[in-house]
């Protein structure tokens, strides 16, 4: 299917929408009213450092809410006061915190259902307006949409279609498009939707093994079920590997995906020479500004002296994982939630661990001075993070 002339004539429909309504103004009230935060704004004027008591919080440089994820929040919010009495669904999460998306609820926007994995787009009638998330949505999904004769609101981030450009100019030079990313993520389905052929390499080691087979061959068995469900149809690794391209999903580890992209530019210069590596690789600069931001203040906080790090987002959120995973790795002890109500009044916290288990953590917050660094992903409002900090001066002005 040709995608592009696709999603160029979904774009000309009159029932196509990516810019708002012109409600900027009416709905900036409500917006800043329940994600804003005089007291981070405090903070941020204060040198990203607050000093309560025994506690000093210390907050990263860059955090919370991206640019791209505010567009896409506010455009929902204007979709709802441009259709005050229509029907509106939406796709998929707007993005990944809870209570954003309980707003979207309060305002009587529907999520699809999902029934044994699949959506379920039954219940969408012609002329239901339908909110399409900041991670996207598949071409398929697109497809039936515009076959319904549905309003289609587009909030989809401009650098996850940054993406989607880059694995159609893969398809068009005949290269297999290798996406760094999560193959059940919402954002790397839609780019594979995209793509021509694909793999999706989920990290570094299967990137190796990837780029191992590339020059050695393997067991293509063994390939093929290991990655039978991060693969386009009729994937051949001996064929589909002579030729590939770069892209990535936008909340990847930025480090990870230039380590990526380096070991396949020297695995396809190693194979064909660097006479032919423009024959046979592909490489574009996809990685979010705002994800590389984020963790770039983070890896200079726990450079800090910290006694603890709480990062803050949705428990689905791919870009806060990453947050976590720098913490850990500099073996800080560090708290994932999804929400300040995660911490109890008896110095109890329930958390996320990267491997995946929601735990709860006794006695987390130790006695006498502390310093506490924290962050938040960028699906995460400020108002989250305040929430959150006067959780812990609380807490701790209780057990002084």
């Amino acid at each position: 299917m040709d995608t592009r002339a696709f999603k160029r004539s979904l774009q000309q429909s009159e029932n196509y929408h990516r810019r708002g309504f012109g409600h900027k103004e009416e709905v900036a009230g409500a917006m800043n009213s329940a994600y804003q935060s005089s007291l981070i704004q405090e903070i941020r004027e204060s040198d990203y450092t607050l000093q309560r008591g025994d506690v000093t919080i210390r907050l990263a440089e860059a955090f919370g809410f991206c640019w791209g994820v505010e567009r896409a929040v506010a455009i929902a919010y204007e979709a709802r006061t441009h259709f005050p009495s229509q029907t509106i669904w939406i796709t998929n999460e707007i993005i990944h915190n809870p209570s954003v998306n309980q707003h979207l609820r309060d305002m009587e926007v529907q999520f699809i259902a999902v029934n044994k994995g699949q959506k379920d787009f039954s219940g969408i009638e012609s002329g239901d307006v339908v909110i399409l998330p900041a991670f996207g949505a598949t071409v398929a999904e697109m497809q039936l949409l515009k076959g319904k004769g549905c309003t289609i609101v587009d909030t989809t981030c401009p650098w996850v279609s940054k993406v989607w450009n880059s694995v159609e100019k893969h398809k068009k030079k005949d290269c297999t498009s290798i996406v760094h990313g999560k193959y059940k993520h919402e954002e790397t389905l839609a780019t594979s939707s995209f793509a021509g052929t694909y793999l999706i390499v989920l990290n570094l080691e299967e990137a190796e093994y990837v780029a191992n087979y590339i020059l050695y061959g393997g067991d293509k068995e063994e390939f093929l079920a290991k990655f039978s469900k991060a693969c386009s149809a009729g994937f051949d690794p001996d064929r589909d590997l002579e030729r590939i391209g770069i892209a990535n999903q936008t909340t990847m580890l930025k480090s990870e995906t230039e380590q990526m992209g380096k070991l396949f530019e020297r695995t396809m210069m190693k194979k064909y020479g660097p006479d032919k590596l423009n024959e046979h690789f592909l490489a574009f600069n996809t990685i979010c500004d705002a994800t590389q931001e984020r963790q770039d203040a983070m890896l200079n906080l726990v450079e800090e002296k910290l006694d603890l790090m709480l990062v803050i987002g949705g428990f689905n959120s791919s870009n806060t994982s990453h947050l976590q995973e720098i913490s850990i790795e500099r073996g800080i002890p560090s708290y994932w939630i999804d929400s300040p109500d995660r911490i109890s009044s008896d110095n109890r916290i329930e958390h996320k661990r990267l491997s995946g288990e929601i735990e709860i953590e006794e006695n987390w917050l130790p006695d006498g001075r502390i310093v506490v660094g924290v962050t938040s992903g960028a699906s995460t409002p400020d108002k989250a993070v305040e929430d959150s900090i006067e959780k812990i001066l609380e807490l701790k002005a209780v057990l002084v």
